[in-house]
C-alpha cells in the first residue's frame, strides 16, 4: 500500500476538497484516515515537545561534559 500525504477541507454535504492535485498515475479506490484539529504544531510546540519528551535526555549523562572552562580562549568581542 503507497501512503501519500495531501491536506485538504472537508465541504458541505462531506465532500473533501484537496488543496493541490493528486501526483499522475493515482487512481482507484482509497482508504482516508482524516486528522481534524489543528493544521501544523507551531514551533514552540514542537520545542516544548523536545524538551519534555526525553529525546536529548542523554546529553545529561556525566560522559557527555567533554568540555570544561580551561578548554579553549576565551572570547572577547569588544571593538
Amino acid at each position: 500500500m503507497k501512503a501519500i500525504e495531501v491536506v485538504g477541507t472537508i465541504e458541505e454535504g462531506r465532500r473533501v476538497r484537496l488543496d493541490e492535485p493528486l501526483p499522475p498515475g493515482v487512481a482507484g479506490r482509497v482508504r482516508l484516515i482524516i486528522l481534524v484539529g489543528e493544521d501544523e504544531p507551531s514551533d514552540r510546540d514542537w520545542l516544548r515537545a523536545a524538551a519534555q519528551g526525553g529525546a536529548f535526555d542523554f546529553l545529561n549523562a556525566p560522559e557527555e561534559d567533554r568540555y570544561t572552562l580551561r578548554d579553549g580562549k576565551p572570547f572577547n568581542d569588544a571593538r
